[in-house]
Parts: structure tokens; C-alpha cells; sequence
């Protein structure tokens, strides 16, 4: 995996496109390139639980002050929010995406003034419950809103999961689309 984000001031939106099998490490290695840089990072999750991505996180070395989750999935999966969580907002389904939208505009807000990159974990998992048509035009809504407020971006999507038509939606909302695993090849 090659993909790098020093060497640019700009605040840019990227499209990763990697295998299922690299998402995972995809994910680490951004949020810890992010945050050893002294930025802060806003994990958008439909994909992993917030106590799972705190866990691999903590492992990594990655330090948590400096992540800030919004959760689409625990609330959905076990009904409830962890008793501890902390620097996180929960989110009733990835289907819910006015909530998810407000929880992203409320996490910008408090982050207001810090260097902050959203990492969004998964565009492709939004497949299992929403429509591409619906995906497409949250993205945009995402996209447009951090342009707004100079904020940089990462969207993460299992290439081979994605149909034709929303790849090519997604990548007229982005600055650079990198595909992690021919980063890896060549």
C-alpha cells in the first residue's frame, strides 16, 4: 500500500478503492498516518463497530485522543450504545442517513479549528442497505460539505463491490481516485 498523504497542504477528497482483503489494513494505516502527522481524524464506520476499529486501533499504537467515531453500525447490531464510549456519536442504522448526516455536521462543529481528515469505512458496505442512487447522492452531500469547510476526505470502497455507474458518480465528487491495490503491484 503506497498511498501517502504528506507532501500536500491541500485539502483534497480521495476515492481508495482496494480489495475486501486490504480494507482493513487500509483503514489502520490511514488513521495512523493521519493522526502521527497531528491531525485528527473522523471515522465515518458502516463497516466496523466503534469498539472493534477502538481495539485494532489501540494495538496499532494510534493515538484515540485524536479519533473521533461516528457509528452507524453498533446501535444497529446490539441494540444499545457502549456504557464507555468516548469521542463518539451513534447512529440508529446505515440506513438512517439524515441522522448520519447530522452527526457528521455536529462532529465537524466540535472539531471546528483542527486539522481534521474524514475517513468514511465503507462506501461499498452502504450496498447492503441502500440503493446506489441513495449512496450517491449522500456522498455528494458529504463531499459538497467538506469542500465548504476545507476539509480533507478518504473514502474507503471495495472496488469490485461498487457498480459501474455509482464508481463513476463517486469519482466526479473527488480530487484523486488511487487504487490501493495497484498502488501495492506497481
Amino acid at each position: 500500500m503506497t498511498f501517502s498523504l504528506h507532501g500536500t497542504d491541500e485539502k483534497k477528497l480521495y476515492l481508495l478503492l482496494s480489495s475486501a482483503q486490504t480494507m482493513k489494513q487500509a483503514n489502520l494505516s490511514i488513521v495512523r498516518e493521519i493522526t502521527a502527522s497531528g491531525n485528527a481524524a473522523i471515522v465515518i464506520t458502516t463497516n466496523q463497530p466503534y469498539l472493534i476499529l477502538r481495539k485494532l486501533y489501540a494495538r496499532e499504537g494510534i493515538d484515540l485522543s485524536k479519533v473521533h467515531f461516528v457509528d452507524a453500525i453498533t446501535r444497529y447490531a446490539i441494540g444499545k450504545v457502549p456504557d464507555d464510549a468516548a469521542n463518539a456519536l451513534f447512529v440508529n442504522s446505515p440506513e438512517n442517513l439524515t441522522d448520519m448526516g447530522i452527526a457528521i455536521t455536529q462532529t465537524l462543529k466540535e472539531m471546528e479549528g483542527q486539522n481534521i481528515f474524514v475517513v468514511f469505512d465503507s462506501v461499498s458496505t452502504m450496498l447492503i442497505y441502500l440503493s446506489s442512487v441513495n449512496i450517491s447522492k449522500f456522498i455528494h452531500f458529504v463531499s459538497s460539505r467538506l469542500k465548504i469547510l476545507d476539509v480533507s476526505g478518504i473514502f474507503l470502497a471495495v472496488e469490485k463491490g461498487l457498480d459501474p455507474l455509482l464508481l463513476t458518480q463517486l469519482t466526479t465528487f473527488v480530487d484523486q481516485v488511487v487504487d490501493l491495490d495497484e498502488s501495492a503491484e506497481g
